[in-house]
């Protein structure tokens, strides 16, 4: 007899001790199973042996039940008494060799991983399926090491390629967060996550149906999807140009009137603020944490510009509620390789919600992608750049699973598949402060045009789809980069233009005067 064929998507984690007051821990199992739970893994830390056994005994009637297979945690004993249909091992429990010897030929087992060195002997030893994590912080087990976040999560499923052992993400996963990490956690190969390992979200719900329901709607609309990255995918710009398309972005901002919802440094707020409504959004200038759960509810666009980090709170809030409400994200990490805060800063932003767009210029690029090829002076690049700019953003691309936009003379954006250079704008651009935090600004405007005009195309907006962000954003990114530089050439060459202090505020009235004409006629777009 064969090992069962398993679905890991939902894979829920027994902890009796999590149970709502008055819940009985069989009915709460029952409806977790009804609602969606496709693998039951019974953990008892606490019990002794019989009431272990018993335990798990009146589990797997259930489970047999519902024809949902049964995973005992730890205890090989348990799982050979009752025939269960896996058995899952951490670092420090029985080694797979002995497990595997001990137990029938057709048992699951399964181990907890956390780091490549382990992935690699699980794979060795021939592990069934592996844990990865944690991605998060949790309080219903203790973790040795560091949260991985979604994006470390992704470099370990990189050690998985080729292979059929199977992965499920572990640790602080919850119905708000899930699509964030499935999203997140792909290698740059594109091996996904089986499943998310949940406990609390479902045992200590009251309404664990409900519960176990929604996260797998969530997971199942993931894994429908094309698991993109925020793109139409490969071959996208082979038979159509950006440039007609940033007219209909255009169009669409201003017949909204997007809430662009900005945290960004006080060096540029006033400017960034009347770029956006130049363009035809609607400019929130909110830091406060505790505005971010209703801001957030408003559909448009977030843009995170973290150029004096005044506010890290603010941020984390408004990023999570983002993803939360399927706003698009777009991330300016100004001058992040500057100092270590900045740096930790950054990793701690994108471990906790997931960037729609990263843009940045090659030096806050080359810090995030842990180059060394390219340094930074503050905010500014220096040097030459990259020897292969479009290698550099498809890679971190793919890396971060976000759209890059790499800023520069010559600008570049990539979705991990399609890349694109930009060739306009005005050396005066230069010699503002604030023009690099304006394009973030530009893309997020456009981004948030393209999330609403997608989303007033559906028939049914809160219907989950597996996207954390609707709408073509490497397309919308790549439009708020031509709005500002294309607006940059106009401004410019104004007779009343004498120099940066008067370039200024002709750019913003340039910005105000775009049409979908002038992308037609003066983008200088190549597909790379």
């Amino acid at each position: 007899m064969g090992k069962r064929d398993i679905d890991y998507s939902v894979y829920l984690v027994t902890g009796r001790e999590l149970l709502p007051p008055g819940k009985d821990y069989l009915e709460s199992l029952e409806e977790s199973i009804q609602g969606g739970v496709t693998v039951v893994q019974v953990r008892e830390k606490n019990a002794d042996t019989g009431e272990f056994l018993e335990i798990a005994q009146k589990s797997q009637a259930i489970c047999k039940k519902h024809n949902i297979p049964l995973i005992i945690n730890d205890r090989i004993d348990i799982a050979l008494a009752i025939h269960a249909d896996g058995v899952h091992i951490g670092q420090t429990d029985m080694p797979i060799s002995i497990a595997r010897h001990l137990l029938p030929p057709d048992t699951i087992i399964g181990v907890t991983t956390s780091t490549p060195e382990q992935v690699q002997q699980a794979i060795k030893d021939g592990a069934d399926y592996v844990g990865l994590g944690p991605v998060w912080g949790t309080k219903t087990k203790d973790v040795k090491n560091p949260p991985a976040g979604p994006r470390g999560i992704g470099e370990l499923l990189t050690l998985l390629e080729g292979t059929d052992v199977k992965a499920v993400a572990i640790a602080g996963i919850k119905s708000s967060n899930a699509l964030h990490c499935l999203h997140g956690s792909v290698s740059p190969g594109g091996r996904t996550l089986d499943g998310l390992a949940v406990v609390s979200e479902i045992v200590g719900s009251p309404e664990p149906f409900k519960a176990a329901k929604r996260l797998a709607g969530i997971i199942k609309s993931f894994k429908s999807s094309q698991k993109l990255i925020f793109s139409l995918g490969p071959g996208s710009l082979q038979t159509s140009s950006p440039s007609p398309t940033a007219g209909d972005i255009l169009s669409a901002v201003r017949k909204f009137g997007p809430l662009v919802h900005q945290i960004t440094n006080n060096v540029v707020t006033t400017q960034s603020a009347n770029a956006t409504l130049a363009l035809g959004g609607s400019p929130i200038m909110a830091t406060a944490p505790e505005e971010m759960e209703d801001l957030c509810k408003i559909p448009g666009a977030l843009l995170v510009n973290f150029g004096t980090i005044q506010n890290l709170d603010g941020m984390l809030a408004a990023g999570r509620n983002a993803n939360i409400n399927k706003k698009p994200v777009v991330f300016d990490p100004v001058g992040v390789g500057a100092t270590q805060f900045r740096r930790s800063s950054a990793k701690h932003l994108l471990d906790s919600w997931q960037a729609t767009v990263i843009k940045g210029n090659a030096g806050e690029l080359a810090a995030l992608a842990n180059s060394n090829e390219v340094q930074a002076k503050g905010v500014d690049s220096v040097g030459k750049g990259f020897a292969d700019p479009a290698g550099f953003v498809r890679n971190l691309a793919r890396k971060q699973r976000a759209i890059i936009v790499l800023t520069g003379k010559d600008d570049y954006v990539s979705d991990g598949f399609n890349v694109i250079r930009l060739s306009n704008g005005h050396p005066l651009l230069g010699d503002i402060t604030g023009s690099g935090c304006m394009v973030g600004t530009a893309v997020a405007t456009f981004c948030a045009g393209a999330s609403m005009a997608e989303t007033a195309n559906l028939t049914d907006p809160f219907e989950e789809d597996g996207k954390l962000a609707r709408g073509d954003m490497f397309l919308a990114a790549a439009s708020g980069v031509l709005a500002l530089t294309i607006a940059s050439e106009f401004a410019a060459v104004r007779e009343d233009v004498k120099g940066s202090g008067t370039f200024l505020p002709a750019l913003i009235d340039e910005l105000g005067k775009l049409t979908p004409e002038k992308f037609v006629e003066r983008a200088k777009i190549e597909i790379l």
